[in-house]
């Protein structure tokens, strides 16, 4: 019997998935690296969320893989590379937590033209400081969405229902797509230049790895304010704490970082960020897709060789 690893925490449905597929699953959640490479060559394929991270060192010790699924999106957490050399098949849930994210973003967004966290916080410590919690309509502001793949359409498309003009920066659209979104296309500079609040919705590569720093800050509206449910790992940090500390940025709404858990952070205190856990796709809804998603996508390649959203598939 092919076991299975789920190292992460995720939805019971998974392991019952792979259990009445035939598959032994085995729950081993929380693992130090060290601990996870010493048992990881028991295992035919391991699922896991953004909590472990698969090294090339642990790849090579899993002598007996032949697939991983990350239960979600990115897989910045996997070493693609290692597992395509070593013929481990890689694929992910991209579509299971895209209205969550989405969800997020345009929560974060409200959060932010409105300072509800703050004024919630402020309320429950017996204040009343109406004045200092004026905020600002979204209705008529523009909003510049940078990557419009699954995530930022399902933003875009709420946010024209809350009656804002939306642009896009997405080097991968076509005219037919954003026809069919009813979004307008625009290059970097016009989007900064013309956003009243710009939200990130990419995936990290070298093109995406920074770009939100002093260079592109300066060329946006003074004032703007941005929403990061993407990675962390697009912002220069400290460049955006500048900008905040200035009002070159009036808000951000971030709920990713470059090192998680962040549990201390530059932006931690500032009045002008709200800062989430990383909880975009941590939905019920959610969680309970990808789970269903990974455990079948790991029981089919591994029962009948069915490949699907396989991210080296072509290399394997």
């Amino acid at each position: 019997m092919k076991k299975v690893l789920i190292a992460d925490k995720t939805d019971p449905l998974c392991e019952k998935i792979l259990r009445d597929r035939g598959l032994e699953p085995v729950v081993r959640t929380g693992m130090k690296p060290e601990e996870l490479k010493a048992c990881a060559g028991q295992f035919d394929a391991i699922i896991v969320r953004s909590a472990t991270t698969l090294t090339r060192e642990i790849i090579e010790a899993a002598v007996n893989l032949k697939a991983v699924a990350r239960a979600g999106s990115g897989v910045d957490n996997i070493d693609v590379p290692a597992c395509t050399e070593k013929k481990v098949l890689v694929m992910n849930t991209p579509l299971g937590n895209t209205v969550s994210t989405g969800e997020h973003a345009i929560a974060m967004m409200m959060s932010l033209a409105r300072h509800i966290p703050q004024a919630s916080a402020s309320t429950h410590a017996g204040k009343w400081e109406k004045k200092k919690f004026e905020g600002v309509e979204i209705t008529g502001k523009t909003l510049g969405v940078i990557g419009c793949g699954n995530v930022g359409a399902v933003v875009a498309d709420r946010a024209m229902g809350l009656k804002m003009n939306v642009i896009v920066f997405d080097p991968a659209m076509t005219a037919g797509r954003a026809g069919e979104l009813g979004v307008k296309m625009a290059s970097l500079d016009e989007l900064y230049s013309g956003s009243d609040f710009i939200t990130y919705h990419v995936t990290i590569n070298p093109a995406t790895r920074g770009m939100l720093n002093r260079d592109a800050i300066a060329r946006m509206k003074k004032g703007v304010r941005i929403i990061n449910c993407a990675r962390g790992g697009i912002m220069i940090e400290e460049d955006v704490r500048a900008a905040l500390v200035s009002g070159q940025i009036a808000g951000l709404a971030c709920d990713v970082y470059i090192k998680e858990p962040a549990t201390g952070h530059i932006f931690f205190g500032m009045e002008n960020v709200i800062a989430t856990p990383h909880i975009a796709a941590s939905t019920k809804d959610a969680q309970v897709t990808v789970a269903r998603q990974a455990a079948e996508q790991i029981a089919d390649y591994l029962l009948n060789g069915k490949r699907t959203h396989a991210v080296n598939g072509d290399r394997i």
